[in-house]
């Protein structure tokens, strides 16, 4: 089993307080996040939805290129972009949209397949099993010549 670490460090109350992410492999070292980068359009940090697209994206994209393998087929390029929609409802929030959107390069692919292996790689991905509670989970998939 493979166990991941990620930590959070938060000072303040609510709104005026800032938060530093920091992953385990230093990918992520003391990032910071708060109210302004989460829902106000201030870039100097990061926010959960934007990590989770990110994470959403990576292993979608890992579990399309692995599909592919198994079939014995390359993937030449994939460029897969995760956009996360964080709603109000009522006096919380939810995510209720995640759109995958998928550009890859696989040579020796009809379309009909590349739409079943894409399809599969969503329905498959641990963080798509994991996210099953976000309400519409969708993906575009375009294959490039």
């Amino acid at each position: 089993m493979n166990e991941k670490v990620a930590t959070v460090k938060w000072t303040g109350r609510g709104k005026s307080g800032l938060g530093a992410i920091s992953t385990e492999t230093g990918a992520l070292q003391q990032y910071p996040y708060g109210f302004a980068s989460r829902f106000e359009d201030d870039r100097r940090g990061t926010n959960p939805e934007e990590l989770l697209g990110a994470a959403h994206a990576a292993c979608f994209t890992m579990a399309f290129s692995f599909a592919c393998d198994k079939l014995g087929l390359t993937t030449a390029s994939i460029d897969t972009r995760a956009s996360v929609r964080l709603t109000k409802q009522g006096d919380a929030f939810v995510i209720d949209r995640i759109t995958l959107t998928l550009e890859a390069q696989v040579p020796g692919i009809d379309a009909v397949q590349f739409q079943e292996i894409a399809a599969t790689a969503k329905r498959e991905c641990p963080l798509s099993k994991a996210l099953a509670s976000v309400a519409e989970i969708t993906l575009f998939a375009t294959l490039k010549p």
